[in-house]
């Protein structure tokens, strides 16, 4: 049977998704609001195209290990591709601690931990030119979706049955058989199929912070910065930050402050902050340094970032039929852990999986939620956890007479006395610990493993004084300090909190 497929949003979800059921053997149509790439370099498409569907496509992006097997397994021609555009693969070895530099042997396995990075215009631009490629795929391009097509078949079950579309000023309907849903967190079809008895629910947790991200570009002849002790990417508490190397010379520095810090997210939105905020972190001040690199972008900020996982089923009985949202249109979380665009690649890999066992529109709504809670749930439970005790501690932060408990004691002590120490001292600590980051293996089985304890165990009754070299330097000054050198006050947002 030649089923009519329609994938809504050519993104990173809409094009995985395209490209795993092209796979297949399915032919599909793609319905993408905004207009087609430009026939251009990948500088200039960061320069000019407009996607206003991807509110996020100017900030930092790098595919995770797990996605990059999936593009190194499933598609060779399209990893050449981004390469020869300027993408990058970090290998696993790339990112060792300097303390384990030399400690380090490769072992079978250790390729699965690459990360391919680039600006996320690159990665989407040689990612559309790819699919377009593919003969059994179809782009239509300034297609918006005003409402979805349903009915009501003889057991009661809503089925979508198509979407309505507005294109050149025209709206006309487009039936098919199976509609997939990567639009992304602004798509509004779970809500119209709500207006007409889906009953879709979900859960949702704030991430507590807000991002701002900026681009630079290495200077003529000159060379990246050399890795030190210091990390490119650290949490000071008050202020996350990471550095992702891009492509063809370019680089982009992200900022995340907690929501809760009213004067310093206001702050660092200003060019001349955010630079004076970098040139106090020693792990990328030497990338910011005005001899090393320029500024090529102004500072991006992205707020309202939330956590949510959408109940498609009830007790394992599909809400709606014939209808896979995928990416953030059914799972969104916090950027900050970069697991987006795996999470979305994964779910178009078990869409595919699902598509070809079976043609029963009830069983393949169980069989792709089931598959998606199985692949993702862990992981999401995990940032969840993380974003929520962030933001108890960012909220901590603020007030100067704070004093932790002797549970809060002990906890931070393991995190910072413990585990990280030992993963910076122990290759084979790292290797799993990564594993789980990186979406190759389930998250914390690694400080299941009684070995692991172990070894962190005897890590923390070492002590600080015999553990100093698995400490990084210092990451950058204190609270009041940056503060203070922005010409912010460090007591006003507790000031504010006090009188709210």
């Amino acid at each position: 049977m030649h089923e009519r497929i329609l994938v809504i949003g050519g993104g990173i979800a809409g094009l995985s998704t395209a490209l795993a059921l092209a796979r297949a053997g399915r032919e599909l149509t793609v319905l993408e609001r905004d207009p087609p790439p430009p026939d251009t370099s990948a500088d200039e498409a960061f320069e000019g195209w407009e996607r206003k569907g991807v509110g996020h496509l100017r900030h930092s992006h790098a595919f995770l290990a797990r996605l990059h097997m999936l593009i190194r397994d499933n598609y060779p021609d399209l990893m050449a591709d981004l390469l020869g555009a300027g993408c990058r693969e970090i290998a696993f070895a790339d990112n060792l601690p300097m303390a384990l530099r030399d400690k380090y042997t490769p072992v079978p396995g250790d390729e699965d931990m690459t990360i391919l990075t680039s600006r996320r215009t690159t990665l989407e631009l040689i990612m559309r030119r790819y699919a377009a490629r593919q003969q059994n795929i179809r782009f239509v391009t300034g297609a918006l979706v005003r409402d979805v097509l349903t009915e009501t078949d003889e057991s009661g079950k809503l089925r979508v049955t198509g979407v309505s579309v507005e294109q050149d000023g025209e709206t006309k309907d487009w039936p098919a058989d199976i509609v997939v849903d990567a639009a992304g967190k602004n798509s509004q079809i779970i809500e119209w199929l709500n207006k007409r008895g889906a009953d879709i629910t979900d859960e949702t947790e704030r991430a507590g912070i807000l991002y701002f991200t900026r681009h630079y570009r290495l200077r003529d002849g000159v060379s990246e910065p050399a890795r030190t002790r210091v990390p490119g990417a650290g949490d000071l508490g008050f202020i996350k930050y990471g550095l992702f190397p891009a492509d063809n010379g370019c680089f982009s520095i992200t900022l995340a402050v907690p929501e809760i810090e009213m004067e310093l997210r206001k702050a660092v939105v200003r060019p001349e902050n955010f630079d004076a905020v970098c040139a106090q972190l020693p792990g990328i001040a030497s990338w910011t340094a005005p001899e090393t690199s320029e500024p090529v972008s102004r500072v991006f900020g992205m707020g309202e970032l939330v956590s949510r996982w959408r109940h498609m089923t009830n007790e394992g009985e599909p809400r709606v039929l014939d209808f896979f949202p995928i990416g953030d249109s059914v799972i969104r979380t916090n950027p900050l852990y970069g697991r987006g665009c795996s999470f979305a690649a994964i779910a178009a890999e078990a869409l595919r999986d699902t598509l070809e066992k079976t043609n029963d529109p009830r069983t393949r709504a169980r069989l792709y939620h089931a598959r998606l809670a199985t692949e993702l749930r862990q992981h999401y439970d995990d940032m969840v956890k993380q974003d929520v005790a962030a933001t108890r501690r960012a909220r901590h932060a603020l007030d100067p007479d704070y004093k932790p408990g002797l549970k809060a004691r002990l906890f931070k002590s393991f995190a910072e006395d413990a585990i990280m120490p030992a993963i910076r001292g122990d290759v084979e600590l790292l290797r799993a610990f990564m594993r789980a980051f990186h979406m190759v293996d389930p998250p914390n089985t690694w400080i299941r493993d009684p070995r692991n304890v172990s070894k962190v165990l005897l890590t923390w009754a070492r002590g600080k004084k015999r553990n100093a070299d698995l400490y990084p330097p210092k990451l950058g000054p204190d609270r009041p300090e940056m503060l203070s050198s922005l010409g912010l006050s460090p007591t006003a947002d507790f000031e504010r909190l006090k009188s709210a």
